[in-house]
């Protein structure tokens, strides 16, 4: 299934071939997200225009889509005639989306990361209990604070979480779904990397809903190897533990001991903020930890992907401490809002400077929008300005084409043990 084929000699980085029944992946690579099993903006060829290697589905949404009945499911391959290979999550980020992130008005990366609010031991002259407390109790006030100042324009939340599975409450209807049901679906759609069911919990959760959301993720991670019969399809167990170290480190053991085929690391994730705590405040991003924490429990030989995260940063600092595969929205959503991502910065190509610009997208991309159909700057523009379809379109290909690019660079990097000097020359991109 997975063969690591390369490491680079100065990280954890490697390079690896995932092969499913519907081909293989070359490793590092990028997911492309097909929500709704397909690619928001392109049309049916396009995607083979890109270099895109994988797309994720949502199953949880292509069940919506079906009434929530069964029956009405479709096989995914039957449906796009993707000849790719293709994963479909679990369900479990709903959970997250449809609840806690719009009870806490948040993302999987906060601004406030009340985990890690904490120096080293020479530098405070605390003990490792001391320390566990302090960031335990900062966890908790901070919880409290949210509720009180953070969360007052909150929406609804609309998940209810049982140790059993989780309500979800849809236009007067409420439905259920739990560890079986959702290995079900996922068969039924038929993708070749399937996910189990998990608890993504919110960055601003405490010590103590964190670690019962991890127990739950627990449960049911067994629950989905129980429940799994199709033997063409890989299942990837998804570590938890939200910004804590013990507890990521302890859903780490528990889950990297289980046989699934792969690894998901999944959650709410740290965001580097504060200076004066020992921490970064120059990129606003993740700061790793949390990869650093588990990725030493999860098998070498299995494949381990990355949930929801995909910056230019994130990409290469996780590559470097052995990552995967990853998936994240960023390249097609920015690009239906006027994003374009460049080697030489990001563009919001709907701004009035590019009214005029004559030049290419990028000077060097060799996707079908820059090198065979050669759209400008002032073409890309004017179609935003008048909401042409193809403006969302062409900015999709590009984007989707450019992180496809990047990973593909960073393999050829891995195999002659360059990552770090590639690494530097993206670092204007995320200023």
């Amino acid at each position: 299934m997975f063969e690591i084929f390369k490491k680079d000699q100065n990280s954890k980085a490697r390079v690896g071939f995932l092969r499913t029944e519907h081909g293989e992946i070359q490793t590092p690579s990028y997911v492309v997200v097909g929500t709704n099993a397909a690619v928001r903006c392109l049309e049916p060829g396009d995607l083979k225009l890109t270099k895109t290697q994988a797309v994720i589905a949502n199953a949880y949404h292509l069940w919506r889509e079906a009434n929530f009945d069964f029956k009405n499911l479709k096989n995914l391959y039957e449906r796009t005639k993707w000849q790719i290979p293709t994963m479909t999550d679990s369900g479990g980020f709903q959970v997250f989306s449809l609840g806690f992130a719009r009870e806490h008005k948040t993302g999987k990366i906060a601004s406030i990361n009340p985990g890690l609010f904490k120096k080293t031991n020479e530098e405070i002259n605390l003990t490792p209990n001391k320390l566990k407390f302090l960031s335990h109790s900062l966890s908790n006030i901070c919880g409290k604070l949210s509720e009180r100042f953070l969360f007052q324009n909150s929406s609804k939340n609309l998940v209810r979480i049982t140790n059993n599975g989780v309500y979800f409450y849809e236009n007067d209807k409420k439905i259920f779904l739990d560890a079986k049901k959702s290995i079900w679906i996922q068969e039924k759609l038929g993708a070749d990397i399937i996910l189990a069911f998990d608890e993504c919990t919110s960055p601003f959760h405490d010590y103590k809903y964190t670690k019962r959301a991890m127990k739950r993720t627990h449960k049911w991670a067994l629950e989905c190897l129980d429940s799994k019969t199709r033997k063409d399809q890989f299942l990837y167990g998804i570590v938890q533990g939200g910004v804590f170290e013990d507890l990521r480190k302890e859903s780490a053991k528990f889950i990297g001991k289980l046989p699934f085929d792969g690894f998901a690391i999944g959650g709410s994730f740290g965001a580097v903020q504060d200076k004066s705590f020992g921490m970064d405040t120059e990129n606003g991003g993740s700061d790793f930890r949390e990869i650093e924490w588990v990725t030493p429990y999860l098998p070498e030989e299995k494949p381990r992907h990355l949930l929801g995260v995909g910056k230019i940063k994130d990409l290469f600092e996780a590559v470097e401490r052995g990552i995967d595969t990853f998936d994240c929205v960023i390249p097609t959503r920015e690009a239906r809002h006027g994003g374009l991502w460049t080697r030489s910065g990001r563009l919001a190509i709907k701004k009035e400077i590019y009214k005029s610009d004559n030049e290419k997208l990028e000077n060097e991309c060799e996707c079908p929008v820059c090198g065979i159909w050669k759209i400008r700057r002032k073409d890309l523009y004017e179609l935003f300005k008048t909401r042409d379809a193809n403006a969302a379109r062409f900015a999709t290909i590009h984007n989707v084409y450019f992180f496809n690019n990047l990973m593909e660079r960073i393999r050829k990097a891995i195999l002659e043990n360059k990552v770090i000097q590639l690494k530097k020359s993206y670092q204007v991109l995320e200023k």
